[in-house]
């Protein structure tokens, strides 16, 4: 039998009842308003669109998932993002971060190392209009995309058994760094600020997300 997908009226009321918790979790109007302009549903796979405003990750194919509206939100408010700020994106995915963070910041640079998935983001950005977001394939095991450092804010969607220099070293003085930490199946959210002198570590709290795959993360 035939799927029927919910119509546009049932989206719209599944994303206004999701940007009313995102309130409650986050205290930036901002990040909640981006929520409200971006369609989830335009993100996930066809027959999982009746479940793309679920606070929930879902499948996008190729094993790897869309993270969970509230953990995305903590992740933006964890960046302390400016209008003016220009942000890379590591492990892009679906693209729906990244056109979050296309409301919040003047310049989105996102990077994904599987070639299906920076396609169907970049068809995506392409039907949707977001001509400013910028999605790059991933360099062999190259973390990040140095070539256009150094960024205001990195936000990896991606968990590392501990922080990267390499994306550090890709940091602003001033810049900010948000990343999964830890084992496998456990992993602690952070946010890593650099300074003219040092890093400051701050923990977020528990994440579990998918492993990043390349030089000084996850080997394949």
């Amino acid at each position: 039998m035939e799927s029927v997908q919910p119509g546009k009226g049932s989206f719209e009321r599944a994303k206004a009842d999701m940007v009313r918790w995102i309130r409650r979790r986050v205290d930036d109007d901002r990040i909640a308003d981006a929520f409200a302009a971006v369609p989830r549903e335009e993100f996930v796979p066809v027959d999982l669109r009746g479940q793309a405003y679920e606070d929930s990750a879902q499948p996008i194919g190729e094993e790897q998932t869309i993270s969970q509206p509230t953990m995305i939100a903590i992740m933006l408010q964890a960046a302390q993002l400016n209008a003016a700020d220009k942000v890379l994106d590591v492990g892009t995915g679906s693209g729906y971060q990244a056109a979050l963070l296309s409301h919040l910041v003047k310049t989105v640079i996102g990077v994904e190392r599987i070639p299906a998935l920076v396609e169907r983001a970049g068809a995506v950005f392409e039907r949707l209009g977001y001509a400013d977001i910028v999605v790059h394939q991933a360099v062999e095991d190259v973390l990040g995309w140095p070539d256009d450092a150094p960024y205001d804010a990195i936000l990896v969607a991606a968990s590392s058994p501990s922080v990267p220099d390499s994306l550090v070293d890709q940091l602003a003085v001033g810049g900010r760094l948000v990343i999964p930490v830890g084992e496998a199946f456990s992993q602690d959210l952070v946010r890593v600020t650099k300074t003219s002198s040092r890093l400051r570590t701050e923990s977020l709290g528990g994440c579990v997300f998918v492993p990043l795959i390349g030089r000084g993360a996850w080997n394949l």
